[in-house]
């Protein structure tokens, strides 16, 4: 079995209320459960479990990071705003083995000019930025194969 770590930064427990223009009408739990629904779905040589995790401190995310980095098959990080801000962050990413792929539910070019800029993006195996919820399941490809 494969674990897969989604991990997720600031403010994204209050997707489906949050600027629901910009992030849509869909909380994150109706998400995940959608995801493991696709997985069970998609996955014929190997079992992926799907593992879900947020916080909005700062400190947790890197305590998580380090928690799995060593053992998991990958790690699917949206840090929110920590992105653009957290050195930290970009840190316990290079510090660990598990492969992450950076996602962002909006299109972080299209937005302010404070959030072109990624701390973590070189630390990343790749980014996938303005898919909506989607940026999560196009990763999760990724890390299955597909």
């Amino acid at each position: 079995m494969k674990n897969i770590l989604i991990l997720n930064g600031p403010n994204l427990n209050l997707l489906g209320k949050r600027e629901p223009e910009i992030y849509g009408n869909t909380d994150f739990e109706h998400y995940i459960d959608y995801l493991n629904r696709w997985t069970d779905t998609q996955s014929k040589k190997e079992e992926f479990h799907l593992h879900y995790f947020q916080s909005n401190v700062e400190g947790i995310l890197i305590d998580k990071l380090h928690e799995v980095g060593f053992s998991y098959h990958g790690i699917i990080f949206n840090a929110g705003a920590y992105a653009h801000t957290s050195i930290a962050l970009a840190d316990a990413i290079r510090a660990i083995q598990t492969p992450v792929i950076e996602v962002h539910i909006s299109n972080v070019h299209a937005r302010e000019s404070f959030r072109h800029q990624s701390y973590l993006s070189a630390y990343c195996e790749g980014i996938i930025t303005g898919f909506g919820l989607n940026s999560y399941k196009l990763a999760l490809r990724y890390f299955m194969g597909l």
